[in-house]
């Protein structure tokens, strides 16, 4: 693995931040994280000679969505075999089966985070000030926050140390309206508490955009980094790259 060292002589760090398991209020249905939000960046961060730590915000075993497992029997995500990679190696399967908080790790010490999707955060991350203020803290600190699908929740209301919403006057994309249209179809029933796309639209100051449904996109304004959806992490991660130079 070739190594990108920073200024200080060390490879740049980027905290890979899950959700913990929950319980959707929606459906009733256990849920997590979603696989390729986690292991499309993985490795694109890895193969930029990148450290990565995965983590959730209270520690412990993760769950995923089970959709997002390509050996599920819905065979809705059975094309991802990079995820399926990841989680037959028994190295690779153990980084979610026991993560660090994040009050056990020292986030200064990281260059970049970015923050996965899935359906938990739109019942953890949502009201989770740690992780909003996380958001915050790196972004007015001048380093990396990257935010994709689902997780995007946060920036409805995060903020930076001194009030300031983080998507003020900034481009930022998430889990589009039609995306959401497609997966209550696909499944028969309202899934969300509520869309990002609209709570987003409705907000001043800040421009919303999201791209073709289920199409990689990923927006850099700054130093925040935004994918709109499963299909966008690994696009997401090399705006990062991008950002934090190889």
């Amino acid at each position: 693995m070739s190594g990108t060292i920073d200024v200080h002589g060390r490879p740049k760090r980027v905290l890979l931040l899950a959700s913990n398991p929950a319980v959707s209020s929606t459906t009733g249905w256990p849920v997590g994280f979603w696989w390729a939000e986690l292991t499309h960046p993985y490795w694109e961060f890895v193969e930029a000679g990148y450290e990565v730590t995965v983590a959730s915000p209270d520690g412990g075993a993760l769950q995923a969505d089970s959709w997002s497992d390509p050996s599920d029997e819905s065979g809705y995500s059975a094309h991802d075999l990079l995820s399926r990679g990841f989680i037959a190696s028994p190295e690779h399967a153990a980084l979610v089966q026991d993560t660090p908080s994040l009050a056990s790790l020292d986030v200064d010490a990281f260059d970049a985070v970015f923050l996965v999707g899935g359906q938990a955060p739109m019942f953890t991350f949502r009201h989770d000030s740690r992780v909003k203020e996380l958001v915050g803290g790196f972004l007015a600190d001048g380093k990396v926050a990257a935010v994709v699908c689902h997780a995007t929740c946060v920036l409805l209301d995060a903020t930076l140390p001194d009030g300031e919403l983080v998507v003020a006057g900034r481009t930022w994309t998430g889990f589009a309206n039609s995306e959401e249209r497609y997966a209550d179809d696909y499944v028969g029933t309202r899934i969300q508490p509520f869309w990002i796309d609209d709570e987003a639209r409705v907000m001043t100051g800040t421009n919303f955009i999201v791209h073709e449904r289920f199409r990689p996109h990923a927006v850099r304004h700054g130093n925040l980094v935004t994918g709109q959806q499963q299909y966008s992490g690994a696009a997401a991660a090399r705006l990062v790259i991008d950002a934090l130079g190889r």
